[in-house]
């Protein structure tokens, strides 16, 4: 098993899907590597010498932010946004939807599961 970034990729995949493991790094910087490298698109990964893993390891380590690093940044900058209280940071605080989409009904991957409202039930007549 190849481990590239601090990331176990799967071995029998190709290279190009297989790049995609990393966090930071999609379908095309992961072509972008490949062809930088010479690496053809049909290679699996268990075809790989390694001599090819470590040219890999070392370009995503020049030329790419991946993994923890972007990770970190990420979060930094939601933080900075709430340290700011500006509309985007009160929206993550809260936990809602931060890119305008509607509330008033779906938005539950953001609000979590629902909550029955307690003392209301329907009136029959």
């Amino acid at each position: 098993m190849a481990r590239i970034a601090g990331v176990n990729i799967p071995t029998n995949k190709r290279v190009l899907i297989s790049l995609r493991y990393i966090y930071g790094i999609g379908p095309t910087n992961a072509k972008v590597i490949c062809d930088q490298l010479g690496i053809p698109e049909e290679r699996r990964v268990n075809q790989l010498t390694d001599d090819e893993i470590v040219k890999i390891r070392e370009l995503i380590d020049r030329e790419y932010r991946v993994e923890g690093d972007l990770r970190r940044e990420n979060a930094m900058n939601i933080k900075r946004l709430m340290d700011m209280a500006c509309y985007r940071g009160l929206r993550h605080r809260k936990g809602l939807p931060v890119r305008g989409q509607r509330t008033h009904t779906n938005a539950r991957t953001r609000k979590g599961k629902a909550v029955a409202i307690a003392g209301k039930k329907k009136v029959t007549k």
